[in-house]
């Protein structure tokens, strides 16, 4: 702190940057022996919260049921555009269904079809590429946003059309994710649309926004903090974790963090930065 004697007005704010946060300050002035004197009347810090990077298997892994989840970021190399999509489930006709590709991108579809017995919310495209723009979600949002997109909307206000899944007392978050690569940079966006936690009539909308991503960094987010009736839905900000290996490492690691009993489907992407080409992992526990 600067302890030197200043003449400046009554009552004007001391803010000095020190480790860990901020030192704050009101000091006032008064005149003693023709001399301007610096007194503190009121002192506090503030202290910030220091992000740390989360190991993304032992994330994953933390517990039984993370529901639906995105994973978004950049080799380690610097190289690459890295994703995952993975779905989950603890009924029967959550666990009958498996990835399939389409287009550039994937749907869902029921493994046996004499299982299904609903397939609202469960049967959608989780990926689809609009231009230089690769989508990401767990819902029929995938669609929205490609539509609106494509006629001049951005992913933020197309998704102020849609909100949290209807399916009482769960009221599963829709999260999302998009992915643009052009003229060799990269950057990506993440959002969650979700209850005001549990209360239908309310709709809390998050979008994040990630420029010149790091190498070796990405960020997941999931619907659900874990296991319950209701499900809990997820919270706070997408979590930073790392990203490591080739595109198999990284399917093989992400596949094998996910609960046995609950891991439906997961599909990976790589795309390089340079030159927008991409190659794509599928594993179905139903196979």
């Amino acid at each position: 702190m600067d302890n030197n004697i200043e003449c400046r007005p009554p009552g004007q704010p001391l803010l000095e940057v020190c480790s860990g946060g901020f030192f704050v300050a009101l000091r006032t002035w008064s005149t003693k022996c023709g001399m301007s004197v610096c007194r503190i009347e009121q002192a506090y810090s503030i202290r910030v919260k220091e992000v740390k990077m989360q190991e993304l298997t032992a994330e994953i892994s933390s517990t039984t049921y993370p529901g639906r989840g995105i994973v978004i970021g950049t080799t380690t190399d610097g190289k690459y555009a890295a994703c995952a999509y993975f779905i989950m489930g603890r009924s029967e006709n959550s666990r009958n269904r498996v990835f399939v590709e389409d287009g550039e991108g994937i749907r869902t579809q029921a493994f046996d079809p004499s299982k299904m017995e609903d397939p609202s919310l469960i049967i959608y495209a989780p990926v689809r590429v609009l231009g230089h723009s690769t989508i990401v979600t767990n819902g029929d949002q995938t669609d929205t946003i490609y539509e609106l997109m494509e006629k001049g909307q951005t992913f933020e206000q197309s998704l102020r059309t849609r909100e949290f899944e209807p399916d009482a007392p769960n009221y599963t978050p829709r999260i999302s994710g998009i992915m643009n690569i052009e003229d060799g940079k990269y950057d990506f966006a993440m959002s969650i649309l979700k209850s005001n936690h549990g209360d239908p009539s309310s709709c809390q909308r998050f979008t994040y926004t990630y420029e010149n991503p790091k190498a070796g960094e990405g960020y997941f987010i999931h619907t659900y903090m874990g296991d319950g009736n209701p499900l809990p839905s997820y919270e706070g900000e997408p979590t930073l974790v790392n990203i490591e290996g080739d595109i198999d490492t990284f399917t093989n690691n992400v596949w094998n963090a996910l609960n046995a009993d609950n891991k439906v489907s997961l599909f990976t992407r790589y795309i390089e930065i340079a030159t927008g080409k991409y190659e794509s992992r599928i594993i179905n526990k139903n196979n």
